[in-house]
């Protein structure tokens, strides 16, 4: 008959199968102490990264009054910002910035904003008054536009204004300035002319006043019979030496 293990005999068998987790977890516990400062300076970095985008968050949540106040890696980069119409001008648009709405911050940063209007040109573009005309016909006040900037200029904003008119595409107001003949194309200053935007920018004004010219609309509509006949007449120096005698008599 074989004998019953003893009591202490299965007290010592258990302790030897609870070694190798007990070993475990001092393993463990050991470089867990050894590289507290390596968790440390990550919890750290993490906090300064979080800092960091919270820093820039607040930019693009800032209402910007004045051009001055936008930074200078957005014109850089040609951001695009939102805004509502207020009016139109003799140089353009004034336009009040909408800022990205973020929820607390932006409650926090409310009482930091600026009822100020940014100067806002159609950058490529020289408006005449039937221009300006229609820009107020087509711009309603309020009117939710946005602003790719191109260039700052003392106060003044050169930008590409776009407007959703809810398609697809956004309607680009400085190209549909130049398709219907209500201004000319001016150089796009602020950007190189050997980057890719600014040749795809210019070749889009150009194409846009051509074919004005082409259909002979706004600016390139043809004068009407009447017209230059009474302008050759102006210019003809018998024409006026006539006027001028009947206008003694």
């Amino acid at each position: 008959m074989s004998e019953l293990p003893s009591k202490g005999h299965l007290l010592n068998k258990t302790k030897r199968e609870d070694e190798p987790s007990a070993n475990i977890i001092s393993v463990i516990s050991q470089i867990a102490d050894d590289h507290l400062t390596v968790v440390r300076n990550i919890s750290t970095g993490l906090a300064i990264a979080g800092i960091i985008i919270l820093a820039r968050s607040i930019r693009l949540i800032t209402k910007f009054g004045t051009a001055s106040e936008i930074p200078a890696r957005f014109i850089e980069r040609n951001v695009s910002l939102r805004g509502r119409v207020h009016r139109v001008t003799e140089s353009g648009l004034e336009v009040e910035h909408v800022p990205i709405n973020i929820p607390i911050l932006s409650a926090l940063l409310k009482k930091r904003r600026s009822d100020a209007l940014l100067d806002v040109r159609l950058a490529g573009v020289e408006l005449t008054e039937e221009g300006r005309a229609w820009l107020g016909q087509q711009l309603r006040p309020t009117e939710t536009v946005w602003l790719r900037l191109i260039r700052r200029e003392a106060e003044a904003l050169d930008c590409l204004v776009s407007v959703s008119r809810g398609t697809i595409f956004n309607t680009c107001m400085n190209e549909e300035l130049l398709r219907l003949g209500l201004g000319k194309t001016v150089p796009l200053l602020g950007l190189h002319h050997e980057s890719r935007l600014y040749w795809g920018l210019h070749r889009r004004l150009l194409k846009a006043e051509v074919r004005a010219e082409k259909k002979g609309k706004g600016l390139w509509k043809e004068r009407s019979l009447w017209q230059r006949v009474s302008e050759a007449a102006d210019g003809n120096a018998a024409v006026r030496l006539f006027k001028r005698l009947f206008e003694r008599t």
